[in-house]
């Protein structure tokens, strides 16, 4: 196992002169305990990743570094010179950039004007802007950060606006990078580009912090690793040293299961029947194209696909809201009866009156409401349950005690159900959503992104929950662009494409490799089973053309 030096204090994992040093850092929050007595040694030229349960404390350490938060006590060195971090402009001219997991860019500027946003070199924007153009056209080819210059952020993808957020900091001159869950939003092949800018970067002489809950993006992109619990540095050991499974321990504190422990399935009737469906947006785009697929009680069926090629509208659909003038057709049954797709009976009311539960992908946005309290939160969508009620007034202490026992029940921390929603980390966040959808017992679990920017001991927790619904016989609608997870997790895995199902794999019938070209748009219709209901084609591999105008 990897030397560690107990529950308190860290051993520096290198010799080679430190970038930044934390001695005794500690910040509280009323009576929270965020951070206490950390020490942080990352060396220079490095990429140092920090790991830790959701609340561990990683965020509000790196928010010391950058300057959102001033430390209760301890302090902070750069290149080895003790300074004072006020505020975000003090870390910046200290050569400190921060890429944050919720991108910090005006989505109607281009990408130029967001470069220099903060930067001008004086009241005229045409000097800074020529400039930016030729440093831009610099970095750019320099660290394969590649990214047009006159391109407004809302045209271009989560990937490349996150280019533009390391571009911004390296604009500034950064020789230290934090990057905040980079990969939260990114496809496999996004992700594998952004290693390789990063290593880039390093072999450069920068030096890079990476917050991450993804094991295997420790263990293949970083040279040290410190990992956290509840506010303390526990361990800092050498990559190659340690193994995920030692990683994860060290995080959660006990032994964790990586791979989800499930038995096989035991498909019963059709609870889901999807015919022809059919959606177009209101610019008339066509994002689903005729899809056809059953869920069975008692089974997961989990959709694979790079992020944008219709799986959004698919959940949207069947949860209820699709973009108001999106033009809809085919049929869609559940539990045999045939449910509205447009107009009156349509609504996500309606989807719930008919045993559907709904963990949306954006759970900020479409699972809750950040600025309600927790307990809110916990009865939103079924707040006209006679449990909740009292005449014609909610009963509030009824759907209080409800959300302290889901908050019990699911493990969520803190325990403080007053809490505004903005006010827990993305995995409580999360379980939040979870236990108020799976503990109303639903017939059919549609669940987009369970696991998104959630950490190994929340994975875990959830992954068991989601296992525990189809064993009590419900069917499971799992979205996922996560491939390891629709692979674990999935009994049946169907692959889309453009709006298209492009195939259906057994998960221990195929193999990552199969499924990328599937999500590429490489189809081989010879193996698609019938039983999802997906019309059989030609004998052949081929790629399929594009659609006309």
């Amino acid at each position: 196992m990897a030397t560690t030096t107990g529950d308190k204090g860290v051993r520096p994992a290198s010799a080679a002169p430190a970038a930044i040093e934390l001695r005794k850092i500690s910040k509280a929050f009323g009576p929270v305990q965020a951070n206490k007595d950390i020490d942080l040694l990352v060396p220079k030229g490095t990429i140092h990743g920090i790991i830790g349960e959701n609340g561990a404390g990683k965020s509000t350490l790196m928010s010391i570094l950058y300057g959102f938060y001033k430390p209760d006590s301890g302090e902070v060195l750069i290149n080895g010179q003790p300074i004072t971090i006020t505020d975000s402009q003090t870390a910046i001219r200290a050569g400190i950039g921060m890429v944050f997991q919720h991108f910090k860019l005006v989505q109607n500027f281009t990408v130029l004007e967001n470069i220099i946003l903060g930067a001008e070199d004086g009241a005229l924007l045409r000097p800074s802007l020529a400039k930016a153009r030729g440093v831009l056209k610099q970095l750019a080819a320099e660290y394969q950060l590649n990214v047009d210059p006159d391109e407004t952020i809302e045209e271009l993808s989560v990937g490349h606006q996150q280019r533009v957020e390391i571009l911004k900091a390296l604009y500034r001159q950064a020789d230290i990078l934090i990057l905040d869950e980079p990969t939260g939003v990114l496809t496999p092949a996004e992700a594998d580009h952004l290693f390789r800018i990063l290593e880039g970067l390093r072999d450069e002489g920068k030096t890079i912090i990476l917050i991450t809950h993804k094991l295997r993006e420790i263990m293949e992109i970083t040279d040290n690793v410190s990992v956290m619990r509840r506010g303390e540095m526990v361990a800092s050991v050498k990559t190659a040293e340690t193994t995920p499974e030692e990683l994860a321990e060290l995080m959660v504190g006990r032994k964790v299961l990586l791979n989800v422990a499930k038995g096989a399935a035991q498909p019963g009737q059709p609870i889901l029947e999807v015919r022809d469906l059919k959606l177009v947006d209101p610019d008339g785009v066509e994002r689903l194209r005729g899809i056809s697929f059953d869920i069975r009680a008692g089974e997961i069926v989990g959709i694979a696909g790079v992020s944008g090629n219709g799986q959004t509208q698919l959940l949207e659909l069947l949860g209820g809201y699709p973009e108001s003038g999106s033009k809809i057709s085919g049929t869609v049954k559940v539990n045999g009866k045939e449910i509205p797709l447009m107009g009156r009976g349509a609504d996500a009311a309606e989807r719930r009156e008919n045993g559907i539960g709904h963990v949306p992908e954006d759970r900020q946005v479409e699972g809750l409401i950040m600025d309600f309290a927790a307990w809110e939160n916990v009865a939103f969508g079924y707040h006209h349950d006679p449990r909740y009620n009292r005449g014609l007034l909610m009963d509030h202490a009824a759907i209080r005690e409800d959300a302290e026992g889901k908050f019990e029940r699911f493990d969520v921390r803190p325990r403080n159900t007053n809490l505004a929603a903005r006010n827990f980390s993305g995995g409580n966040q999360q379980k939040i959503v979870v236990a108020r959808e799976i503990e109303r017992n639903p017939d059919l679990l549609l669940i987009g992104q369970p696991t998104r920017g959630v950490d190994i001991g929340a994975i875990e927790f959830i992954h068991k929950r989601i296992v525990e619904l189809r064993d009590a016989g419900k069917a499971v609608l799992l979205v996922s662009v996560e491939l390891d997870e629709i692979l674990s997790l999935s009994d049946r895995i169907a692959v889309m494409f453009d709006g298209r199902i492009m195939g259906e794999r057994l998960p221990g019938q195929t193999t990552t490799g199969e499924l990328g070209l599937l999500m590429a748009g490489v189809v081989d219709t010879e193996n698609t089973p019938d039983s999802a209901g997906i019309p059989p084609g030609p004998k052949h591999v081929e790629e399929l053309p594009e659609e006309p105008a």
